[in-house]
């Protein structure tokens, strides 16, 4: 399945399934800071007010399988950091869908003029993530305790990242 993935441009005809995948990451609880859902209507309005967002599309049958957000993570004179967010389906995980996101997302954070590109709240106990970051060169910040709330209203520690965009990524 894997070579049948592309990376590209969501477009109009993909907002319906971005706003499932998106929503479904948001139900889970575990890995996005968002706690409202996406309508078609507001996801249209969400997608178009990014810096850039890319999809995983299967080319074989069209299905969209994951996808990214990118802008920036500040304004002013740190708005040459820029920030994502990645959402895999949970049917297409361990694919490595989401190493072929996260590349796309340096590239085109680079295209976009980000110098930067940061993680703010990667939850610890998300190792898969953390692993894949890690593997692709992006360096670990630190640690905040109790930094994300879970949807159980437990609190876990967050691990920021960064990558420079002109480093290789590997």
């Amino acid at each position: 399945m894997e070579d049948k993935i592309v990376i590209r441009a969501y477009k109009k005809a993909d907002i319906a399934a971005m706003v499932d995948i998106w929503n479904e990451v948001v139900e889970e609880g575990v890995a996005f800071p968002q706690e409202e859902y996406l309508t078609e209507e507001s996801g249209a309005d969400f997608f178009a007010g990014q810096t850039y967002c890319g999809v995983a599309e299967n080319v074989e049958d069209g299905t969209i399988l994951g996808l990214y957000i990118l802008h920036p993570n500040n304004i002013g004179r740190c708005g040459h950091i820029s920030n994502a967010s990645y959402a895999v389906a949970s049917k297409s995980r361990g694919f490595h869908i989401g190493e072929k996101l996260v590349k796309d997302c340096v590239e085109q954070a680079g295209l976009h003029g980000f110098r930067v590109l940061q993680f703010n709240a990667v939850v610890a106990s998300n190792i898969h993530a953390r692993h894949l970051y890690e593997r692709i060169g992006f360096h670990q910040l630190g640690v905040i305790p109790g930094g994300f709330r879970l949807k159980n209203g437990e609190y876990e520690d967050i691990c920021p990242y960064y990558i420079e965009v002109g480093e290789k990524v590997r």
